[in-house]
């Protein structure tokens, strides 16, 4: 299984995202957000959480036309895996893989606490691990993560079993409390939480492992 994550000018979880990615069997290359391509039979892109070129202009928006997306966009069209943890979930909503649009949070302050998370759905590599309702623990680190879309995305996502995750209480004004999402095809995920935080004993909280071994699976999935 191969892996790549995709490194920009402010990234600061890629190799706590790499780490959780080989410590369930990937071989994890970290790709530089200039480099135009892909490595060939990538099973899985993942796009770290940070502050990608600071923040500035548009949470996520700048990164999103690095010349890496084009390659990243390519293979979510192909129908490959691709995960987007916190920034990363900014950044899968400004190229147009995902609908929708990452906010200032409620409260217009940074939040940076665990949380209680309802899983909504096993129907997805990202989250067959978890049962459908089970409550979980991860924690969350931003300013931007207040979820909107339009209320005709809503609604399809809650038609077609995509919305992956919600808060149980919501900390940042998301949307229908919504945490993460997924593509119409299941393969991509955008989340605000980060699972790689809670991925070992060392990190107090080890909630985040079926969701890395649960992409273990993504050979059987393909």
């Amino acid at each position: 299984m191969k892996a790549a994550v995709i490194v920009f000018p402010g990234s600061n979880c890629d190799r706590d995202l790499a780490i959780a990615l080989e410590m369930v069997g990937f071989e994890v290359s970290k790709i530089w957000h200039k480099n135009s391509y892909l490595e060939k039979n990538i099973d899985l892109v993942a796009i770290p959480g940070g502050f990608s070129f600071g923040d500035y202009l548009r949470v996520g928006a700048i990164a999103a036309n690095s010349p890496i997306c084009k390659s990243i966009i390519s293979h979510g069209e192909r129908g490959g895996y691709i995960l987007g943890v916190c920034n990363g979930f900014q950044i899968l909503t400004e190229t147009g893989l995902l609908p929708g649009a990452l906010l200032r949070n409620n409260g217009l302050k940074y939040i940076c606490k665990t949380i209680d998370l309802k899983v909504e759905t096993s129907d997805s590599i990202f989250t067959n691990r978890y049962n459908r309702s089970n409550v979980i623990k991860l924690p969350i680190a931003h300013h931007d993560g207040n979820y909107n879309a339009n209320m005709k995305d809503i609604d399809r996502m809650k038609d077609q079993g995509l919305i992956a995750f919600r808060y149980c209480e919501n900390p940042n004004g998301s949307i229908d409390d919504i945490a993460g999402i997924l593509s119409p095809n299941k393969r991509v995920l955008g989340m605000m939480p980060h699972p790689e935080r809670a991925a070992e004993q060392v990190h107090g909280n080890v909630d985040g492992v079926k969701f890395f071994k649960g992409l273990a699976d993504i050979v059987s999935f393909a």
